[in-house]
């Protein structure tokens, strides 16, 4: 399987989400006995997640700095003496993977082959340039020097044994990139999903391109995992049905949509200006303590990213030829 890189291209006006680690806070949620949702505490900020064992405890993602992974480490300190052994990255982004190098040598990096085959052949100061937007300019990335890879990959589904509890990896296909890693937690019904599925009325950014195989990706999930709860990788927790739900729906219509209006003749600039977002999250309905301003800035990351997948699913749709159900 083809390791596919994220676009770099954007549309005019994109906004990026805001992930600079400067106020940030980790907010620990007890999904079950020992199941810990680490939830930032604005939002779209990274969201971490921590399981333990008997035995030992696994952390998942690492931060955008190895100032926040030596945080993460502090925080999870305070709600286990097991010690971390595994860390696994649920994407290889920047945002969740800079601060590997802040963990130990005794502490096994797991994520997907295709993410770190990402990291091996794209490199760090490409990756960290990809990044650099969402800091808005407030830290830069100057501490990231290194950026270390996964010790143990898998292809398509990897049991860790924490004693006592086991934790399930799996990677289903291209999602918002082509490694996505999903963390469960069989017994809780938990599974941390990184950048490939948020809460429902928050689209997901499209940079692999391909709606088709992302709606492909997700139905084999649905069809796989016994999940009630969904931590993603930013934004709010979500119900596993409605998350999955929506996502299924938007990807579907997306595609059908730019498709027809493309095979119409439309200009993506014309798709841009008129297929909007049917039913876009508002933070007020999730986080009721948000301002105006905060809540503005939250529905135009929503809107960019709708605008992001109109361009991406359009040029996708150009470069294929081959026949394509949803």
């Amino acid at each position: 399987m083809p390791v596919i890189h994220e676009t770099s291209e954007r549309q005019a006006g994109f906004v990026p989400p805001n992930l600079s680690p400067r106020g940030l806070e980790l907010i620990p949620q007890e999904l079950a006995d020992g199941v810990y949702a680490l939830m930032a505490n604005r939002v779209p900020k990274d969201n971490n997640g921590l399981i333990v064992g008997d035995d030992a405890a696994l952390v998942i993602d690492a931060g955008i700095t190895p100032g926040v992974g030596h945080y993460l480490q502090a925080v999870v300190g305070k709600l286990t003496d097991r010690p971390i052994r595994y860390l696994a990255n649920t994407t290889y982004h920047g945002d969740h993977s800079f601060g590997n190098v802040s963990f130990g040598s005794d502490v096994t990096i797991v994520s997907s082959r295709l993410n770190k085959a990402a990291m091996t052949t794209m490199g760090l100061e490409e990756e960290k340039q990809l990044r650099l937007s969402s800091l808005y300019g407030d830290p830069d990335l100057d501490e990231v020097v290194s950026w270390r890879a996964p010790d143990l990959v898998f292809d398509r589904f990897c049991e860790i044994d924490l004693g006592g509890r086991v934790v399930h990896l799996w990677h289903f296909g291209p999602g918002n990139g082509s490694g996505d890693t999903i963390v469960h937690v069989p017994d809780a019904k938990v599974a941390w999903v990184g950048n490939f599925l948020r809460h429902a009325g928050i689209p997901p950014m499209l940079l692999a391109g391909d709606p088709v195989g992302y709606g492909r990706s997700i139905r084999s999930l649905k069809a796989t995992l016994r999940v009630d709860t969904l931590v993603p990788g930013h934004g709010p927790l979500t119900g596993a049905a409605d998350g999955i739900g929506w996502h299924l729906s938007y990807l579907d219509r997306l595609a059908t949509e730019v498709s027809r209006r493309r095979d119409a003749g439309d200009t993506v600039e014309t798709l841009l200006a008129e297929y909007t977002l049917d039913d876009p999250l508002h933070l007020s309905e999730v986080v009721p303590s948000a301002g105006p301003e905060e809540a503005d800035r939250f529905d135009a990351l929503v809107r960019s990213n709708h605008e992001l997948n109109v361009l991406l699913a359009y040029r996708w749709l150009g470069s294929t030829s081959s026949t394509w159900a949803a």
